[in-house]
């Protein structure tokens, strides 16, 4: 349950991916404009989680979880009806805004259970449910693209969350008593958001998952132009192309929850930012080579999506592992730094036109070295949060 509801966020994302070059014709608009959908669902992401993160300190995590399930699948519905590419921006603002809710308290009931290495782990299982999205969307929106419109897309995609709206109003079970509690009010989610950005250790995570995720949307945001306009891929090779890729981003989580076994997040959190600086960097080398190909293109990108199983979930476990009182709150200032640096990357990915994937490239180069500088700087000088509470260990 929990990996369906954090997987429709991206899932929403991606499976209009190879659509969107037919949508940027159907409203006349250029390719860095249709970017800008991207561009609003992530800033809508990124607000969400700053709203439905402190609620569920207060009221808890079903009941906000099952309304933004709700309303997500009201704004999907309208966004297939959108007249023009202005309302469809709008409408994916709100639609992200209702998916952020399953990004932030699903990783809230994550940290109500389990710290630490224990914490990671269970992350890394989770990024396995998560990584069936990046894998199944895209070659699903490429196969529906042969009977329909990118509007079809949408509706199918309003299903899904009817769907999951029904299962999670059944199923969800409450992670947070009412004696975990927090009092509610502006000045309570302000004074704690302060608090928390105050904590040298806790931003150098945020910037660690910020730019991090910052990296992996410019690849989301620019692939499809990148892969089927500049090296001649079809939608439905594209599909096919993104989801092996994620295959990657499902793997890297399986080596990296059995690993946690013997190492801790914070070695391996390291390892996954020196894997995601070569990927970056060997990508702008390949890209910029006159006759590179379809394949030498993929590689790197293949390599960047396994390290990001690493940084993501290691980086979100030190985090949470310090704040148990208040993680939907500490969860909803990560979920905002991945979207918020995303929503930045997303339209840079678009400015050379589809003629180039250079931008695409240097984007990815340049979020992945501030990453690892942000670690080196802040993240590494502190404590491993993961030494604080046994492996395995069940908060209650």
């Amino acid at each position: 349950m929990l990996g369906s509801v954090s997987a429709i966020g991206p899932a929403a994302m991606d499976a209009y991916l190879p659509g969107l070059p037919e949508l940027a014709r159907d409203f006349g608009a250029s390719p860095s404009a249709a970017q800008v959908t991207v561009t609003t669902y992530l800033l809508g992401l990124a607000l969400g989680q700053l709203l439905s993160g402190p609620l569920s300190d207060v009221h808890g995590r079903r009941r906000p979880l099952v309304a933004g399930m709700a309303v997500f699948t009201v704004t999907t519905l309208a966004c297939s009806l959108a007249p023009s590419l202005s309302v469809l921006a709008g409408m994916r603002l709100v639609q992200g805004t209702a998916a952020a809710v399953g990004v932030a308290v699903g990783r809230a009931i994550v940290r109500d259970l389990y710290a630490g290495a224990a914490g990671a782990r269970y992350l890394s299982r989770l990024m396995i449910v998560i990584g069936l999205a990046p894998i199944l969307a895209p070659i699903v929106g490429g196969q529906l693209l042969r009977v329909t419109s990118w509007r079809g897309v949408f509706v199918a995609l309003s299903v899904l969350g009817l769907a999951l709206t029904a299962v999670g109003a059944r199923l969800l079970p409450e992670t947070l008593p009412r004696e975990r509690r927090r009092a509610g009010g502006l000045r309570v989610t302000l004074e704690t958001f302060a608090r928390l950005l105050g904590d040298r250790r806790f931003v150098g995570f945020v910037l660690i998952v910020g730019l991090g995720g910052g990296a992996m949307i410019g690849y989301v945001a620019g692939s499809s132009f990148v892969l089927q306009d500049v090296y001649g891929a079809s939608p439905q090779l594209y599909g096919l192309l993104f989801g092996l890729n994620a295959v990657f981003l499902v793997a890297g989580a399986q080596v990296n929850a059995h690993l946690l076994a013997t190492r801790s997040p914070r070695s391996l959190l390291r390892v996954g930012l020196l894997m995601l600086v070569v990927a970056g960097v060997a990508l702008v080398v390949i890209v910029s080579l006159p006759t590179a190909g379809l394949a030498m293109v993929v590689a790197p990108l293949m390599l960047q999506m396994a390290s990001w199983s690493f940084v993501q979930a290691n980086a979100l476990a030190l985090a949470l592992t310090d704040h148990p009182e208040v993680a939907g709150t500490a969860a909803a200032l990560l979920g905002v730094s991945q979207y918020a640096f995303g929503a930045f990357a997303a339209p840079l990915v678009g400015l050379g036109g589809s003629d180039t994937a250079l931008p695409m490239a240097l984007v990815i180069a340049g979020c992945a070295v501030g990453a690892a500088l942000a670690f080196e700087g802040l993240a590494s000088r502190s404590r491993d949060g993961s030494a604080q509470i046994a492996e395995g260990t069940t908060i209650t």
